[in-house]
């Protein structure tokens, strides 16, 4: 039997607090650079933990600075902001300590830190402009992102969308990317084989509300690997109401997409 990660705690940044620009630790680094500062971080940190070990994902979050949950054999998973990486011993112990015991003086600690560094905290740019194609012959895609974003968002997606490219399919496949999501545009791009008669509704609203969660939902890289779809995605995307019958819909249609 699989161990499930068990919630320990999480500090967010201070709700209202001001996004300044991006510093250096916003940048991206490579994947050797942040394979070599996970592991430096995961040693810190287990030199100030009681028992256990640590893990570490790095994430670039704008809410929650510090999230920590239990898992099977003692590991401790921090999921924890870049501006760490170069946090302070007294810091690191607070964190430490607040995973452990939820100290208060401790939390009081760490958030005098991330108070002190938003300015590492990533701000998305201005957006590039795109020219925007949302009206397809058979699916409006701006009216389908609107109804989503209220329903199931509260409004909170910042996201455009348009339909991809329109042109002729030039050669056979054997896979299609029906959707995608853009952070540097903050843009969505739905494959127009979906503007099409015999595509339900619900199955393109299926697709686009896929891209949605990629807005608010981290892809961490884990073990040198970026992963898009963590299990809090693949919670969130079972929330959406015709769930089962998108997913049956597509593995009993793809092939006339792939033709297409």
């Amino acid at each position: 039997m699989r161990a499930k990660a068990a919630p320990v705690g999480s500090i967010p940044a201070r709700p209202g607090a001001r996004r300044a620009e991006p510093g250096p630790l916003a940048a991206e680094w490579s994947e050797e650079e942040e394979h070599e500062r996970r592991q430096v971080l995961q040693r810190r940190l287990k030199a100030y933990l009681r028992r256990g070990r640590a893990r570490v994902i790095f994430t670039d979050n704008l809410h929650t600075m510090v999230s920590i949950k239990r898992g099977g054999q003692g590991v401790l998973t921090f999921r924890i902001h870049r501006m760490f990486a170069e946090a302070p011993p007294m810091v690191l112990r607070a964190v430490a300590r607040y995973a452990e015991s939820h100290d208060r003086d401790s939390a009081t600690l760490v958030r005098e830190f991330i108070d002190s560094n938003e300015h590492l905290i990533r701000r998305r740019g201005r957006p590039r402009t795109v020219d925007l194609d949302v009206e397809g012959r058979y699916h409006d895609l701006l009216e389908i992102l609107d109804e989503l974003n209220e329903r199931y968002f509260d409004g909170a997606i910042q996201a455009r969308i348009t339909w991809g490219p329109r042109r002729g399919r030039k050669r056979s496949r054997d896979s299609i990317k029906l959707g995608s999501y853009t952070v540097e545009d903050a843009l969505i791009r739905i494959h127009p084989v979906l503007d099409a008669s015999d595509v339900p509704r619900f199955f393109v609203a299926w697709v686009v509300y896929h891209e949605m969660l990629h807005e608010v939902h981290d892809m961490p890289i884990v073990d040198g690997r970026r992963v898009y779809h963590t299990a809090e995605f693949r919670r969130a995307e079972a929330r959406f109401e015709h769930y089962a019958e998108a997913i049956l819909w597509e593995r009993s249609n793809l092939y006339r997409l792939l033709e297409r």
